[in-house]
């Protein structure tokens, strides 16, 4: 009996403490913009933190101590530092604060979930370098010791595992779209996710709070405000408004007029309940995510696509290999396509499989062909870029091939072929937003549709085509006449002039001001 009663007595005062550090934070899950959590919802949403703080520990009374190292791959081109967090502090041991610019430091809060959170991460971060200020880079899922990284961990194994199983029709249709279309948009769903955002607080103990925050994921942005910041700005993607992507407490920004007035009225958050709307205050229209290398040149950059054009020059195609590798078939299909035009100096090719090298030695094994044709920029981020940097005034013939383990490298190759290719053929997910000629391919997740459907309406890319007799039928479109591409082009450069492309200068300068009126 004596020690049942200590385990009882342990177990209580653990449970007290977890009360009161959680007492500390704002509850965020019973209302979310005034409108009621039902009991029943709630309780499942404390219940779901319990069980991950079961499996993943609850490290909310950990220190762990901040470095600040300059990032070894955007460093230098964007003025990117790192956040780096050590290993927790042992009882009395003390640590001296990290070297933050408290007056011109902006933190971009991200994880890696796919490549689209990091591209707008990159998209941030250039643009606060080119207003002055000095980006830290804050990756949630980069801290292994932390029970936030082991958290998203496991989340993201399990979306890139359904993205993976999504190319299998009867998975797409009955699980991977319903979930991403009206799953993710409940409210109820948010709830739950503030409460697993709690869990990932422990990450800001040591952050300075006076240091302005852009998230380009919901989840650092509810981690954030749980961990005291005072300044979050929450740069909400793609243009099907959901649930997931609420952080309230936020300044939230969206891209399209579309989002804006889903994520105003909440419409369709509680299926046919019409629910209490998003203050005007909280929610801000900025345009388009775009890295500020890539806005400065636009105008230039479309010119020299219309001049190649009219030359009748290889017309280079950047195909990026996204949907953790989902999408092979619909790229070797493309690429089986297209070989004949690169024989005939009618079309290049731009390969980029991310950190998929797997996907490359597919493609090879199903296309012969291209292992012999193919140069491979492998494994080195120089080489890589300087042969981008190169194609911008350079002739371009072939098929460049590239690959690269670090996801930095793996994600900004991208953005430097873009500003060099003439057409840019991906699904519909952040690259959808971006200022060159697209054609769209089949979507990962229902909620991509809507970022194929504004492009098209904004002109700067083509419907979702999403089989392959479509994706072929397009791009022969774009290979054997002038006037697709040119339109898209001329499209870009009136867009440009409206001010479309300029959202990630508006959210850094949003998250400053937030700072400077308080």
């Amino acid at each position: 009996m004596g020690l049942r009663t200590e385990k009882k007595s342990r177990k209580l005062r653990k449970s007290v403490g977890r009360r009161k550090r959680e007492k500390d934070m704002t509850e965020r899950s019973r209302e979310i913009f005034g409108n009621a959590i039902a009991r029943r919802d709630y309780q499942r949403a404390v219940h779901s933190k319990e069980k991950y703080a079961r499996k993943f520990g609850d490290d909310s009374r950990e220190i762990y101590p901040v470095e600040i190292e300059d990032n070894p791959v955007i460093g230098e081109r964007l003025g990117v530092k790192d956040i780096r967090l050590g290993q927790a502090l042992r009882s009395g041991e003390q640590i001296g604060p990290a070297d933050f610019d408290h007056r011109k430091g902006l933190i971009v809060g991200n994880i890696r979930m796919g490549f689209g959170h990091y591209r707008i991460s990159m998209a941030m971060a250039s643009a606060a370098h080119a207003l002055g200020y000095t980006p830290y880079w804050m990756d949630l899922n980069s801290y292994p010791q932390t029970t936030a990284t082991k958290l998203i961990s496991a989340q993201n194994d399990l979306y890139s595992l359904g993205s993976r199983l999504s190319r299998f029709r009867v998975f797409n249709k009955l699980v991977w779209e319903p979930m991403n279309y009206e799953g993710f948009r409940a409210l109820t769903y948010n709830a739950s996710d503030q409460k697993k955002a709690e869990l990932m607080a422990p990450l800001f103990r040591e952050i300075p709070k006076d240091i302005p925050l852009l998230a380009t994921h919901v989840w650092p942005a509810q981690a954030a405000l749980h961990g005291g910041m005072r300044y979050v700005v929450n740069a909400i993607p793609d243009n099907w408004p959901m649930a997931l992507h609420l952080a309230e407490g936020s300044l939230h920004t969206v891209q399209c007029n579309y989002a804006y007035q889903g994520y105003r009225t909440l419409y369709g958050f509680a299926k046919k309940k019409v629910l209490r709307s998003i203050p005007p205050d909280q929610l801000i229209y900025t345009g388009h995510y775009v890295d500020h290398e890539i806005v400065a040149n636009v105008q230039t950059d479309c010119q020299a696509r219309i001049e190649r054009k009219k030359r009748g020059e290889p017309m280079r195609f950047l195909l990026t290999i996204g949907g953790a590798g989902a999408q092979r078939d619909l790229f070797g299909a493309i690429i089986r396509h297209l070989l004949p035009a690169v024989r005939n100096q009618r079309a290049a090719l731009y390969v980029n499989v991310g950190d998929y090298r797997n996907v490359w030695e597919e493609l090879l094994a199903d296309i012969p062909e291209l292992g012999r044709c193919a140069t491979e920029h492998f494994l080195n981020f120089e080489e890589a870029a300087a042969f981008a940097d190169g194609a911008l005034t350079d002739s371009v013939e072939g098929v460049h091939a590239f690959y690269h383990r670090n996801i930095f490298e793996a994600v900004y190759i991208t953005n430097l072929l873009m500003r060099s290719c003439d057409l840019l053929v991906t699904k519909p997910s952040e690259l959808a937003f971006y200022p060159v000629p697209k054609l769209f391919i089949r979507r990962v997740g229902k909620h991509e549709m809507w970022g194929a459907i504004h492009s098209a309406e904004m002109g700067d890319g083509s419907l979702e085509c999403r089989d392959i007799p479509h994706i072929l039928q397009m791009t022969d479109l774009f290979l054997g006449e002038n006037r697709e591409l040119i339109r898209m082009c001329e499209n870009i450069q009136r867009n440009k002039d409206s001010g479309l492309y300029n959202g990630a200068y508006r959210a850094v300068e949003l998250a400053m001001h937030l700072r400077e009126k308080s």
